[in-house]
């Protein structure tokens, strides 16, 4: 059955670009005992945090696990996830606030609307129900879905900008030619057997005016092939090296006598001519490049934006006693991603 996690914890962070985000070690001095952390002078309150890990259980006991035992390694990774996801949510509205931009409850509940739609059916009764199969309020997917767009709008704005030129495009392609040229191809037909003498008989009966079509049908053993009475198209180096050699050095029409292989003995006919190894033009293909430099850039400007806001916060954000998370390595952002994961 196909499940839907919005905006799941580990989803959301990695796609904010998840990062070590530990504060100063007088922390604890200035956070209030109902938050877990302060943000350049933003608390994030502990109900937020609880609510996580009430999120996290509901989903172990739907996969009917155990939750791991407080101060455990699996216990203190999902606590360190909830805490890295909570503060750098609130980095991110704060940081959003200063590139203005800004997410309506109208943007809100359009999205969720098109979320329900894309995996309820729009169903209301299904919706909620998986709601509360993971714990979940509807208050608190619509915040998620807030932080979401947040993401998305400071996305949008960080690399509004970037582009590629047709000297990119140029150089991308020329540099990676091997992707765009296709080798030498043959259409033609083989019967797969595991014997010699049966690889024979049906050798002579084909010499002798049976249809190789037929035959292929009836006895052939290879599965990506029989029922096309052994018709297929291969490519110079797709087959091992005996079907290889055999397939693209016999005039057409000409049926081999057996060929063995690791898979056993093949009878090959080709269909037609070589046709030519050619490689498709920049112009049939620089849209699609043109694009992929684009993702590139984008992912790269949005990566370094994430690591500046990282250093700028790190002194700014402190945490409760027992919630400062250990150093992690920065993870980078891969951009936007949609605002939902299945599985």
């Amino acid at each position: 059955m196909t499940r839907i996690r919005l905006l799941t914890l580990l989803a959301v962070a990695l796609a904010l670009g998840a990062t070590g985000c530990a504060g100063g070690s007088d922390a604890e001095e200035s956070v209030p005992s109902d938050a877990v952390a302060v943000v350049a002078g933003e608390e994030v309150p502990k109900t937020q945090f609880d609510d996580i890990l009430a999120q996290a259980k509901a989903s172990y006991k739907s996969q009917k696990r155990p939750f791991p035992k407080a101060g455990t390694p699996e216990y203190n990774a999902i606590k360190n996830q909830a805490l890295q996801f909570l503060v750098q949510r609130e980095q991110f509205e704060q940081k959003a606030e200063e590139l203005d931009v800004e997410v309506t409850d109208t943007a809100v509940d359009k999205r969720l609307a098109r979320l329900k739609k894309q995996y309820f059916a729009g169903n209301q009764k299904r919706y909620l129900d998986q709601l509360k199969q993971q714990g979940l309020t509807e208050t608190q997917v619509k915040r998620d879905v807030r932080a979401q767009l947040v993401q998305e709008g400071i996305y949008n704005k960080v690399t509004k900008d970037v582009k590629v030129t047709d000297v990119d495009i140029a150089a991308y392609y020329a540099k990676n030619q091997q992707q765009y040229r296709t080798p030498e191809s043959r259409d033609v037909r083989h019967i797969l057997v595991k014997g010699k003498a049966q690889a024979d008989k049906l050798y002579g009966r084909i010499k002798g005016g049976e249809n190789f079509e037929k035959l292929a049908k009836q006895f052939s053993q290879d599965p990506g092939s029989k029922a096309q009475g052994g018709k297929l198209t291969i490519t110079r180096g797709q087959t091992v090296p005996p079907f290889d050699k055999t397939a693209f050095k016999l005039a057409k029409n000409t049926l081999s006598r057996p060929v063995k292989t690791q898979y056993g003995y093949h009878l090959i006919e080709p269909l037609s001519a070589v046709k030519g190894a050619k490689t498709t033009p920049l112009k049939a293909v620089k849209a699609t490049i043109s694009q992929q430099l684009v993702n590139t850039k984008k992912s790269e400007r949005m990566t370094k934006w994430v690591e500046d806001s990282r250093k700028e916060f790190a002194k700014e954000t402190r945490y409760q006693v027992g919630f400062t998370p250990p150093p992690t390595v920065t993870t980078g952002t891969t951009g936007t991603t949609g605002s939902t994961t299945t599985g």
